[in-house]
């Protein structure tokens, strides 16, 4: 159970949630944060140092839930292709709505922050690796099972991946609901498709 210590920091971070991931990082003032939050400035810093520190954890708060969804995506029933096939429906479906709440965060800070906070960009670095090794995971599955061509896990992973986040930027710049529709059929083709038939490059390190 949250002592209300723990209750009024959720709070704080739940109000600059929205804000933040509708109207960017740079975009939003403390004022705004605190008004939003009905919280006095003292309450404020005696949560987080600066505003810097508090949009990490927001960026720490979205992930910890993000990761949480997929765990349980990922572990219903379904071959290793239905279950991420999944994850990336659900993708597509957030993106062919307007923006809002925490939809688009890492598609909306990940451009405006990277050179701004270090502490934020490795905040989005780690939060992205997670996701990526937990689609690894299930590319996995799905060599094992058959549903997927036997490939690299860890390099399709990687580059599926950043494809999605580049439509969805895209996306953004297009209004058009198409680029996602056609990222969804690479998608399909790649997962089909065996690593003899393609050409990976070596990881980049």
């Amino acid at each position: 159970m949250k002592t209300e210590p723990q209750q009024t920091r959720q709070h704080i971070i739940d109000s600059g949630y929205g804000l933040i991931s509708s109207k960017g990082f740079s975009n939003v003032g403390l004022s705004q944060i605190l008004k939003f939050a009905d919280v006095p400035k003292g309450s404020f810093y005696h949560y987080f140092k600066s505003k810097e520190q508090f949009g990490e954890e927001i960026i720490n708060n979205y992930f910890k839930s993000y990761l949480a969804n997929i765990d349980a995506l990922f572990a219903s029933e379904g071959s290793g292709l239905d279950r991420l096939m999944n994850y990336w429906l659900r993708w597509q479906s957030t993106q062919s709505e307007t923006c809002a709440d925490q939809k688009c965060l890492v598609v909306k800070l990940s451009a405006e922050v990277a050179d701004l906070s270090e502490s934020m960009r490795l905040a989005l670095d780690k939060g992205s690796t997670a996701v990526i090794a937990r689609l690894a995971d299930c590319i996995e599955v799905g060599i094992a099972d058959g549903s997927i061509a036997p490939m690299h896990a860890a390099h399709t992973a990687e580059t599926l991946y950043q494809l999605w986040l580049g439509a969805s930027l895209r996306k953004k710049l297009s209004r058009d609901p198409k680029v996602i529709e056609r990222v969804l059929l690479v998608t399909k083709a790649m997962l089909a498709t065996p690593v003899s038939a393609l050409t990976m490059p070596e990881k980049v390190t």
